[in-house]
């Protein structure tokens, strides 16, 4: 079983609309986990209002601190923006995903990063399941 894991900077937008996605679309398959590297004291209201809207309540979440155990426990690492902060450890595979920080943006905006991320969480879900596949 596959394990992702999914890092920004504060780990209150998009790594954890990306973890709540992933795992709404991988239905068990995989697992995933997410971290950031100065992590905030809380989910950005917005970010849990776009997720909410969707049926995902990621209000209670708290955003935690990416740690080397962490880094360790993934086969894929997902940055998004936080650059040389973000470790590198020998093979892990690694996967940049450029996306707008949702901090201080609007509802519309967020909605926007939000169905962007969910688009690459679905590929990325795809193509874990391929790789299934073709091992077994």
């Amino acid at each position: 079983m596959s394990k992702v894991l999914f890092v920004c900077k504060q780990n209150a937008g998009r790594s954890q609309m990306s973890d709540a996605l992933f795992q709404r679309a991988a239905n068990g398959r995989f697992e995933s986990r997410s971290a950031g590297t100065r992590p905030a004291e809380h989910v950005h209201p917005v970010v849990a209002d776009a997720m909410r809207e969707i049926g995902i309540d990621i209000s209670g979440n708290r955003p935690q601190k990416l740690t080397d155990d962490l880094a360790e426990w993934a086969d894929v690492v997902v940055t998004m923006g936080c650059g040389d902060e973000c470790p590198y450890i020998p093979g892990k595979r690694y996967i940049d995903w450029d996306l707008t920080d949702p901090a201080d943006r609007s509802l519309a905006e967020v909605r926007a990063i939000r169905d962007d991320i969910n688009a690459r969480v679905r590929n990325l879900v795809e193509e874990l399941d391929a790789r299934v596949e073709v091992h077994s």
